[in-house]
């Protein structure tokens, strides 16, 4: 039973962030995309902060190192990651850019070993690396002929958007901290809904004053912030609890399945040739590159035995 729960939950997620996609692109075209990132964030981090005071959680960080763990992951995996991430959604289809983020996997234990003292990638790793990379490029599809068209310009914003995420894990991997995860996340969401206002302000293309509030934009918009935002992050953090790392890593190929599937079922749309080599160029990359801890993990299930926290 319980393990028929997980699969449910972790089919759920995978649907949840899947449409959220679409969502973000049918709220694109009402809202800017910085801006539609920040009044995401001010609904799910005023809805995280609400449930945190029900469950009497501790609710004000205490020393630097809470204050650096919620900072990085507020600026980097919430604000810079979404502001790209939108970004690109305006030139290139949701479906593509979950698939883009399939690199994210790959990228955030690289940058975890290149700024620590851990051994270094295998040729194995390496190899995989370069798979999940060549994925990218096929999917962007640079040739002389498109170097400035938006498809290319897209996939460097969400490819740039999965670096900022990387980044925001990286520098939050080591922190410790005893407050719950519930009120970590409602103050990253704060720290990342102020980061994409500023941006939003700041940006000499994007004004709030842009927005279009059609009830299409509304729905979306509450969609986003209510199921994907903090219904979505507080399932994740469930299913992380239960499931290690490893197996929750694999949301970033099942998401891009339920986004091809609302593609198709809402917009009549067909993922693309590129767009579907370039997906498994990126899938075999990470399974090579995870390789030891994909194994360890089998034989865990196998055995069934506690599941351990690694990032190989």
């Amino acid at each position: 039973m319980s393990r028929s729960r997980t699969v449910v939950a972790f089919l759920a997620l995978s649907a949840i962030w899947g449409t959220a996609f679409l969502s973000t692109e049918i709220a694109l075209q009402f809202l800017p995309p910085a801006f539609l990132g920040a009044i995401r964030f001010d609904i799910a981090a005023l809805l995280l902060f609400a449930l945190a005071v029900a469950r009497d959680d501790r609710l004000l960080p205490a020393g630097r190192s809470e204050w650096r763990r919620i900072l990085a992951g507020g600026f980097f995996a919430i604000g810079a990651h979404h502001a790209l991430l939108f970004s690109g959604q305006t030139y290139i289809p949701g479906s593509v850019a979950s698939v883009l983020l399939g690199i994210i996997p790959l990228m955030t234990p690289t940058l975890t070993r290149l700024t620590s003292s851990r051994r270094r990638l295998s040729p194995v790793s390496i190899f995989g690396l370069v798979l999940g990379f060549l994925g990218l490029v096929i999917i962007a599809n640079p040739n002389p002929e498109n170097l400035l068209s938006a498809n290319l310009l897209g996939a460097v914003l969400v490819f740039a958007s999965a670096l900022a995420f990387a980044l925001g894990a990286v520098f939050t991997h080591d922190s410790q901290t005893d407050m719950s995860l519930l009120s970590v996340q409602a103050w990253m969401m704060l720290i990342g809904a102020v980061t994409l206002h500023l941006t939003s302000i700041a940006l000499p293309w994007e004004s709030a004053s842009d927005a279009v509030w059609t009830t299409t934009a509304i729905g979306t918009v509450v969609y986003l912030a209510v199921v994907a935002g903090a219904g979505g992050f507080l399932l994740y953090f469930w299913l992380l609890d239960r499931i290690g790392p490893v197996e929750s890593s694999l949301l970033e190929y099942v998401i891009p399945l339920f986004a091809a599937l609302a593609d198709w079922v809402v917009l009549d749309r067909v993922p693309t040739l590129t767009t579907v080599l370039g997906f498994v160029f990126i899938f075999v990359g990470f399974l090579l590159f995870k390789r030891t801890v994909i194994r360890g993990e089998l034989r865990r299930m196998v055995d069934g035995r506690p599941t351990r926290s690694a990032d190989d």
